[in-house]
């Protein structure tokens, strides 16, 4: 794999990723801008409207039609939250020229369609087509009220938004049911101008090509040339910008569905501390604790103790939290909350081993490793760097694992404070199970 990144203009860049691993190519163009409240619902519905229809391929199906014709290349659309920023995300994948009966520059006409989908949209008279909205705006509604049913993911969702007050990380990407009366087909596509006008634009494209002919080919791009440029607008979010304060007792949240099973939700603050660049060890840390078969969550609290069902913990670079999440029986939440305290005092008392740490940079270098097995995998390794604004080649990824020591673990657990536990129990009338 080989990368280049280019500033076409201010504000709009061009990642070039070349590989010769496989048949396909992505084309792929993220949008993104602050999450906030007052915009959140706009963009959730932003690709869903898209989708449906450029200037010139007025339907969702002549996109598909013209798709199919470049040998059955497909399109996705979707949203993202990536610490305090929203990603809009549109996808075409496209086979290969090499292994087609003859040359067709594929990839070529699918990043026009791109293009047109992104920055060409159907405009009926002074907005969006009208109908498209009603129908996108139903289907929202229905995801928006559907997130109940996974309880597992209510749960995480709403701890995090008790401790982030509701506003930035804290708010959900899909928006809230309440802003959609108010949106129509007029107001959206004021707000679509200002989204196309100020956010941060990333065109990446991933496969097999020759980079200074995509370079020029974006460069000389009609619709690209309309793009004006502009400061970035995003929120950097890294290891030394999200600085947590000392609390002296964490917030305890119960809240009350029709469930069977309780959700136990603990959200972790990692403290500022001496240790340099320690996202490797908050990895490491991560995977000891709570990421996997060998965990103490998994091996202690589900497998020994019996008090879950579920035991697992995540750790979010952007936001330096590792979150705790646990589906148990409701009888057993002072049991585990008390285990789970437990444990993480055990991580800084150095209760763990040698054995424990290379399982856990086994497992996690076999995910680094797999970065360029996937496609998709190797484009969000690249963004999720351009949005920090901290690059690190995969090489240098798997040394910095390999060199952290259990000394460094020991002592980043010092640093690890409870914010919030967060716990969804049996009663009540909110929901059904």
């Amino acid at each position: 794999m080989e990368y280049k990144k280019y500033e076409i203009k201010e504000g709009i860049k061009l990642h070039l990723i070349t590989t010769e691993s496989f048949k396909t190519d992505f084309s792929v163009i993220f949008i993104s801008m602050p999450l906030e409240k007052e915009n959140i619902t706009k963009n959730a519905l932003l690709p869903a409207i898209l989708k449906n229809g450029t200037n010139d391929l007025k339907t969702s199906q002549l996109i598909s039609k013209e798709l199919d014709m470049l040998y059955g290349a497909s399109f996705d659309c979707g949203i993202d939250k990536t610490g305090d920023n929203i990603v809009l995300k549109f996808y075409i994948e496209s086979i290969n020229d090499n292994y087609l009966p003859k040359q067709e520059n594929n990839l070529e006409k699918c990043l026009d369609i791109l293009l047109k989908i992104v920055f060409e949209p159907l405009i009926v008279k002074d907005g969006f087509n009208k109908n498209y909205i009603e129908n996108e705006k139903k289907n929202l509604e229905i995801i928006i009220e559907s997130q109940k049913d996974d309880k597992d993911l209510y749960a995480y969702e709403r701890c995090i938004n008790i401790m982030y007050n509701n506003s930035g990380f804290g708010l959900s990407k899909y928006g809230r049911k309440e802003d959609l009366k108010s949106i129509n087909s007029t107001n959206l596509y004021e707000y679509y101008k200002k989204v196309v006008e100020k956010a941060k634009i990333d065109i990446i494209l991933c496969g097999r090509f020759d980079k200074d002919n995509m370079k020029e080919l974006v460069d000389n791009s009609k619709i690209i040339k309309n793009l004006n440029q502009r400061k970035e607008p995003i929120i950097i979010n890294h290891f030394t910008k999200e600085v947590k304060e000392n609390i002296k007792n964490p917030q305890i949240i119960e809240e009350q569905f029709l469930v069977s099973q309780g959700k136990l939700v603990l959200g972790l603050d990692i403290l500022p501390n001496k240790l340099g660049d320690f996202r490797f060890i908050a990895i490491i840390y991560n995977a000891i604790f709570g990421n996997g078969v060998n965990s103490k969550l998994f091996q202690i609290v589900r497998e020994r103790e019996g008090l879950a069902y579920t035991a697992k913990s995540e750790y979010i670079v952007q936001k330096n939290n590792i979150f705790i999440r646990c589906g148990i029986e409701c009888e057993n939440y002072n049991k585990t909350v008390s285990l789970i305290k437990r444990l993480l005092n055990d991580m800084k008392d150095g209760k763990f081993t040698e054995v424990d740490i290379e399982k856990a940079k086994e497992v996690i270098l076999a995910g680094i490793d797999s970065i360029n097995e996937e496609q998709d995998s190797q484009i969000l390794f690249k963004y999720g760097q351009e949005l920090s604004k901290m690059e690190l080649d995969i090489d240098d990824y798997k040394e910095k694992i390999k060199n952290v020591t259990y000394n460094e673990i020991k002592e980043f657990s010092k640093y690890i404070q409870i914010n919030c536990i967060y716990f969804l129990k049996n009663g009540g009338e909110n929901a059904d199970n």
